[in-house]
């Protein structure tokens, strides 16, 4: 393959072109049928996943947590949590995945840690303990009129209240930008950065692991002395924290230091991937340069409304292009509602054709079923950030009030439990063989699941992965991005170009038939694939929900 000056981001990597897939431990397949997936689970369906055409796989948390955060509050980060199996279990999990030709890769948290981690256990302890500054430690500024302490700045948590939590061991507040068991490790501390990289990321390339997803990427470096957020938000104490926390003055260094670590520790010239997950308005490019050695690629996620999701996919295609950095677009992750009920049409006349087109947007990381509960009471949601907000909107507005109602509206569309109910393998009853009849799973499994699963959908043929290696020059390598009909809020069609071919997408995202427009008035298109079984490729209308990718000349 040449290799275009112009264009030095196609150099062939063998994590661009990969289709992976992401499984979320808990929820994929239960091996003893105590109601959780585990990692025996896993391995048991290696051959079903190598089936599907996928080139990797990307098992989330399974490290020993207490869970607060569904294992995103890691406690010990060399060993498995007992409730998904050993460490024998993973290494052996690592091993079949690679007989099979696939690599796997995990979630990397080390922005935060558990707060039974020992790090954090000895670090409050006391004001003189050795770890006390892998930590961010402050006193109150102050205490309000029924003495209660003060936060020591206006930093508001991720996951709703203040980004600090009081510690009556030593009566200061610890940095928790997400959850209150989740403490933020201090990165200036050079020993903390040593430990993490040795316990965090040198113990799994040590036993085989081919890339890591990088959890909140951009938050290592803060603003130095941590002052107060500008406000952006007048109605209220708490501000945003992005402002002081991402994309801090080190956050290059550091992460360059980390890919060194990760190159000087592999031994057997394997070439590690990183996913680097980061917030909206961040320097890709920097991030992405192949000549900085940071990170491989970025998660980015547009809007709902079309115009500006085209525009936010836009410019992550775009920013790419001259230059030596990589561009990653995905919809969903176990972070992300399910994309079907975001993006498409859910019911059940469009819910095939509508992921279909969705697999025609090119994006290559695949998870489990793509449709979001329907109406489930506050009750049935364990997601640690609804529990914290309902909470907060609850005593400030009260249950009925419209505050509350807007924000039950949202969880229904937004919430994250949508993406971590139980893997549906079959139409088994009453757990869709997901677990034993008898077990009960750790979550309810959603209630179309009779009709969405594994068995019913394994007849279903789908070409998308094929015809991506069969055309990858185009479909992964292809760069000058440009839209056609960019103004459109039903169309979602746009060319990318390589080496003088060029790849045309017409993607109908509407229950509506909509024409489309060539590239050009005098193209000639060829067509390449669609989501519809009965496509007639020359006419220029498509039906609701309907996408084709051709050539164009």
């Amino acid at each position: 393959m040449t290799i275009s000056s112009e264009h030095p981001e196609t150099e062939p990597k063998w994590w661009k072109e990969a289709t992976i897939y992401q499984i979320y431990p808990a929820s994929f397949k239960d091996s003893n049928n105590d109601g959780w997936g585990d990692i025996k689970g896993i391995t048991s369906k290696l051959d079903y996943i190598k089936g599907l055409g996928v080139d990797t796989i990307w098992v989330c948390p399974f490290y020993d947590s207490p869970q607060d955060d569904m294992g995103y509050d890691i406690a010990n980060y060399e060993k498995v949590w007992p409730t998904y199996g050993t460490n024998e279990d993973c290494f052996d999990l690592i091993d079949k995945t690679h007989k099979l030709g696939m690599k796997f890769i995990t979630d990397l948290v080390i922005n935060h840690c558990s707060t039974e981690h020992t790090w954090f256990k000895e670090s409050r302890s006391s004001k003189t303990n050795p770890k006390r500054d892998w930590f961010f430690w402050r006193a109150p500024k102050g205490y309000d009129e029924h003495g209660k302490p003060i936060p020591p700045n206006n930093w508001k948590s991720f996951f709703g209240g203040s980004a600090w939590f009081f510690d009556e061991t030593t009566n200061e507040f610890y940095l928790t930008l997400f959850a209150s068991g989740q403490a933020d490790l201090n990165w200036e501390n050079e020993e903390c950065r040593k430990t993490i990289y040795e316990s965090a990321v040198g113990y799994w390339l040590d036993h085989g692991v081919d890339g890591f997803r990088i959890d909140t990427a951009g938050l290592y470096s803060k603003r130095p002395g941590l002052p107060d957020s500008p406000i952006f938000d007048e109605s209220s104490e708490l501000q945003h924290p992005n402002w002081g926390s991402h994309n801090g003055p080190r956050i290059h260094e550091f992460h360059q230091e980390l890919h060194k670590f990760m190159k000087n520790r592999v031994k057997d010239g394997r070439e590690i991937m990183t996913v680097g997950e980061v917030a909206h308005g961040s320097d890709n490019a920097l991030y992405t340069s192949a000549a900085r050695y940071e990170i491989s690629e970025l998660f980015s996620l547009g809007t709902l409304i079309l115009v500006p999701w085209k525009e936010a996919i836009a410019s992550n295609f775009l920013f790419i292009n001259g230059t030596d950095s990589w561009a990653t677009t995905y919809i969903e992750n176990h972070d992300q509602p399910r994309s079907i009920s975001r993006f498409g049409d859910d019911s059940p006349k469009y819910r095939n054709v509508s992921g279909k087109l969705l697999a025609l947007l090119e994006c290559s990381l695949t998870e489990l079923g793509q449709i979001n509960f329907k109406d489930w009471p506050i009750e049935k949601y364990e997601d640690v950030d609804v529990k914290t907000n309902y909470g907060i909107i609850k005593e400030k507005f009260g249950k009925n009030s419209m505050e509350m109602k807007k924000f039950l509206e949202g969880i229904a569309l937004f919430s994250r439990d949508h993406a971590r109910t139980p893997m549906p393998w079959s139409q088994e009853e009453p757990n869709a063989g997901f677990t034993g009849p008898d077990a009960r799973p750790w979550y309810f499994l959603n209630e179309l699941s009779a009709g969405i699963n594994v068995e019913e959908e394994s007849g279903d043929g789908a070409s998308g992965l094929q015809a991506r290696r069969e055309n990858k020059e185009l479909m992964v390598y292809g760069y000058d991005f440009q839209f056609i009909d960019l103004d459109s809020d039903k169309l979602f069609s746009f060319t990318k170009e390589y080496e003088g071919k060029m790849l045309f997408a017409a993607l109908n995202f509407s229950g509506e038939e909509t024409e489309f427009s060539a590239p050009k008035e005098d193209s000639s298109l060829s067509f390449v694939l669609g989501n519809y079984d009965d496509v007639d490729a020359s006419s220029r209308i498509l039906k609701p929900w309907e996408g084709r990718l051709y050539y164009a000349k």
